[in-house]
């Protein structure tokens, strides 16, 4: 098998790996929903659903200790606006839920900029919202069905100002909570508070649990499959790490999630961006659970709930958290939790990944266009192998070299196929040639090719990025094609320039497969051809000075 053929045929198969990696997601997700519909899961630590009947069933509230008697939702339900310079949030005085969350520097499309990525969404089908609240063995207790007090209705952060603090209040039987949200300018991180002050003549005992709910939906872009579901990080009590565990939502459905963690996060994440819960005592040991309830459709639950704490009478006390919502920039994610930067999901391979990140972020800050960063970070990769590459492009001119002479062969032989190939097999022994020698070389550069793929297609910072004149969205498809086209081009150069297969079927379906990859590639992100296209078009520099030094290109 000549490289020509094996390069092909590695894009091939990872083109349509990506889709059955697509078509899978999709039908685990509709299984899983199904599944969930005809049998809940429950488990014994966790409440059952319809154990609240009176009020609603309330099987989305962990719990470790006997659950409470059911108590009536104030009907007077409110909404708690907060702007900042990047959130638009909205927060229910029904138990201090996060319902809304905008991201005000992300439009949803180049064509509609003034409207921002709604992340956190209470609308009906697109549930996905941040909970929080406490829970007590045998005291009140504000979960997340609470009636909360509001000293106002909205909050915005004024000019000179670096942070917004909006208080909620609760009480009952001499227990106030006090939720605080705590916004700062220029953060995607919210402090999340709750002060409790033990009025009552008894102690009071209870935890702190932060959670995250959504319904299951389609995640990532045409034929770009991305991950759409739940994730978390830990240590185990034996001081074990469980680094970036993923959580789908069958998963959950099918085995909830029940361990004890510390040092660690919970998120849900999306093509580009994260919702994540990281406490605020880290030492911690938290448990860490998954819930599947009924509310019209199926809802997913990925929450850690704090150790219990004692107040004495008269003492107060804070549980604190952190809720990021927003974008999945390394940076900002590195710096709140251990971990939490591998939410942008590069696959096993982010060590090559996040080291071609930073070379393209540091292209970037040079040249200040990513499309250029893109260019020059495939013609640093380039060079990096041009010795591995020029091995192969050698041996496919020494293939090419002896076209003529396995012509020749295959006139002489015809149709006795055995003969031929021991007669060609001879030919190379005496000609020093190896058939495979441009093989290994490309094998070794297929893993860094595949790492800039996934940091072209997670990297939040290309998302509608421009390039140049007609491509103003690295990660969208080319409106006109010409990318696509020019890679098609260019394939069919390399075609040209490489040994040709004997086998007249053979060389039909290579002149076949560069207008095939152009089809596909018509859909696939801009960026992502961009590379493609200077890649081969470097590697055809290369070969034909090759083939030109070592006189090829007359054969």
């Amino acid at each position: 098998m000549d490289s020509q053929r094996l390069i092909l045929i590695i894009a091939f198969s990872f083109v349509m790996l990506l889709m059955w990696q697509a078509w899978n997601e999709d039908q685990a997700a509709f299984l899983a929903q199904q599944q969930a519909a005809v049998s809940p899961t429950t488990q014994a630590d966790v409440p059952a659903a319809k154990v609240e009947a009176a009020s609603g069933a309330r099987d989305d509230v962990p719990t470790t200790q006997a659950q409470p008697a059911a108590r009536p939702v104030a009907a007077g339900e409110q909404q708690v606006r907060v702007v900042t310079d990047v959130l638009d949030v909205v927060i229910s005085t029904r138990g201090g839920v996060i319902q809304r969350a905008d991201l005000l520097a992300y439009p949803v499309s180049l064509e509609h900029p003034d409207q921002p990525v709604r992340l956190l969404n209470d609308a009906s089908g697109t549930i996905n919202i941040a909970q929080s609240g406490l829970r007590a063995a045998d005291g009140p207790a504000p979960d997340h069905y609470a009636a909360y007090a509001a000293a106002a209705h909205e909050y915005r952060l004024g000019q000179g100002e670096e942070r917004i603090e909006v208080p909620l209040t609760w009480e009952q039987d001499g227990v106030k909570v006090t939720k605080t949200f705590t916004f700062t300018r220029g953060s995607y991180k919210v402090d999340v508070a709750h002060e409790v002050h033990n009025g009552a003549a008894k102690p009071w005992n209870g935890s702190q649990y932060r959670q995250l709910q959504r319904n299951a939906d389609a995640g990532g872009m045409a034929l770009v499959y991305t991950y759409t579901g739940g994730v978390y990080a830990g240590t185990q009590a034996d001081g074990e790490r469980r680094a970036y565990e993923k959580v789908k939502f069958e998963d959950m459905a099918k085995v909830p999630l029940d361990a004890q963690l510390s040092n660690g996060w919970v998120a849900m994440i999306q093509h580009y961006f994260v919702s994540a819960w990281v406490p605020g005592d880290k030492a911690e040991l938290n448990r860490f659970y998954t819930l599947t309830s009924q509310n019209g459709n199926t809802l997913y639950t990925l929450g850690m709930m704090s150790p219990t704490r004692t107040v004495e009478p008269g003492v107060s006390t804070t549980f604190a958290s952190s809720l990021y919502i927003g974008p999945k920039i390394q940076s900002n994610l590195e710096a709140l939790a251990e971990g939490l930067d591998l939410t942008v999901d590069y696959g096993m391979l982010h060590f090559i990944a996040k080291p071609i990140f930073w070379l393209l972020s540091l292209f970037h800050d040079w040249v200040g266009n990513w499309g250029w960063a893109i260019v020059l970070v495939t013609v640093l990769i380039k060079l990096v192998f041009y010795k591995l590459s020029e091995s192969s492009y050698r041996s496919m001119a020494n293939m090419r070299k002896l076209q003529p002479k396995l012509q020749a062969l295959k006139e002489r032989y015809g149709d006795n196929k055995q003969k031929f190939s021991e007669e060609m097999m001879k030919l190379y022994r005496t000609e020093k040639i190896n058939p495979l020698g441009g093989c290994l070389p490309i094998l070794v550069q297929i893993p860094v090719f595949i790492a800039l793929y996934w940091v072209l297609v997670e990297s939040v910072e290309l998302r509608q990025a421009p390039f140049i004149l007609w491509i103003n969205d690295l990660t969208a498809m080319d409106p006109y094609f010409v990318l696509p086209i020019l890679m098609g081009i260019s394939m069919w150069l390399q075609h040209k320039l490489n040994p040709q297969p004997m086998d007249e079927m053979q060389r039909k379906v290579f002149m076949i497969l560069p207008p095939v990859f152009t089809v596909f590639f018509a859909f696939f992100p801009s960026g992502l051809v961009l590379y493609w296209v200077v890649n081969n078009v470097l590697s055809i520099a290369q070969q034909w000075v090759i083939n030109k030094r070592m006189g090829a290109m007359d054969v």
